[in-house]
């Protein structure tokens, strides 16, 4: 068992004490470039819906979103998504390291 498993995301009070375990939940190459593929696939559906002002996207884009991550998640990392006990925390740290890999910071 990793530390990382050891940590109560809910006992994380603030993004900076989060975003370190919300890394260490995603080692996995595979599991990082599957958030990677689904936040850009949300982010096309969000440019699609405010380009045809067509709300179906912005269902669409969620579950591309979670799909990608929890395949990931589940089938890669091995570990359960930190946002089933900090949704907002997890959904700010996929865009932060959303920018992180597109700034070279965390591997592709």
């Amino acid at each position: 068992m990793s530390a990382s498993t050891q940590v109560d995301p809910r006992a994380l009070h603030s993004f900076a004490e989060f975003y370190p375990f919300y890394l260490s939940e995603h080692r996995n190459r595979t599991c990082r470039r599957l958030h990677f593929v689904g936040s850009t696939l949300g982010l096309l559906c969000l440019a699609m819906l405010v380009a045809t002002a067509s709300f179906w996207w912005l269902p669409a884009g969620l579950v591309a979103g979670y799909a990608f991550a929890w395949i990931g998640h589940f089938g890669f990392e091995k570990n359960k998504p930190a946002s089933f006990k900090r949704p907002l925390y997890s959904f700010m740290g996929d865009w932060v390291m959303y920018k992180d890999i597109w700034t070279g910071k965390i591997p592709f």
